[in-house]
């Protein structure tokens, strides 16, 4: 299989790392500001580039018929713009705020507890995400998910805000720390116990994994989808 990476920051060339190892080609290396290439060389492409970029890489693949993964975050004022043109090109789009296996276990458990915890008023949830110091936005992609996961699961909550508590607010503690891949924490504590889950990323290769294996599963696909269709979960 031939991708395209856009963006080859350290992500990037984590993916190249794994999909050379899968025995894949890759045809195209991106990074910033670089415009005159030729998406169609590649049977896919995986974006995981920067905001203000990500949306023309993906309108590019697109636009040219070719399947795109994208794993970048802070641009999804654009995504219902994506999902129309994937719809009317007839294409073949992913878009997931973590690729990681583990992580798309735990966005599972998250919602189920959500649930659970709906008819016990007396415990308040929060979140905490740390990540590198070199991540651009706050909060993370994935607490976002994580937050609006709770929200549709639970009828005590309907908004989130980084650094805020309030009535019916999900508070995102975000910190930045050197060298830390990712870690996600969900709290709900009373006035007796607390309950906590968390997902703990040890390095990168579990989400350029999953980045590759999506890329994999997609060729030769039509529509939109998420990781739960890659991997049958949920």
């Amino acid at each position: 299989m031939k991708i395209a990476l856009l963006g080859y920051g350290k992500m990037g060339k984590t993916i190249e790392q794994i999909a050379l190892k899968r025995g894949h080609d890759i045809v195209l290396k991106i990074d910033k500001g670089d415009t005159n290439y030729d998406i169609t060389q590649a049977d896919v492409a995986i974006d995981f580039s920067i905001p203000n970029v990500a949306f023309n890489n993906i309108s590019n693949c697109l636009n040219n018929g070719v399947p795109v993964i994208s794993g970048t975050t802070g641009w999804l004022d654009d995504f219902d713009n994506a999902v129309n043109l994937c719809n009317e090109k007839k294409g073949a789009f992913i878009y997931a705020s973590n690729y990681s296996l583990g992580v798309n276990i735990f966005f599972e458990l998250n919602k189920t507890l959500a649930k659970m915890m709906t008819n016990l008023k007396q415990y308040n949830v929060s979140m905490e995400e740390i990540h590198h110091t070199q991540k651009l936005d706050a909060p993370s992609g994935t607490a976002i998910s994580l937050a609006n996961d709770i929200i549709s699961n639970n009828a005590n909550y309907n908004d989130w805000k980084l650094e805020e508590a309030g009535e019916n607010i999900i508070p995102i503690a975000a910190k930045r720390i050197e060298d830390v891949p990712g870690t996600h924490t969900i709290t709900y504590e009373s006035e007796v116990d607390t309950i906590t889950i968390d997902h703990v990323a040890h390095n990168r290769q579990g989400f350029a994994l999953g980045a590759v294996i999506a890329a994999e599963w997609i060729v030769g696909k039509t529509g939109v989808f998420t990781m739960k269709d890659v991997l049958n979960i949920g």
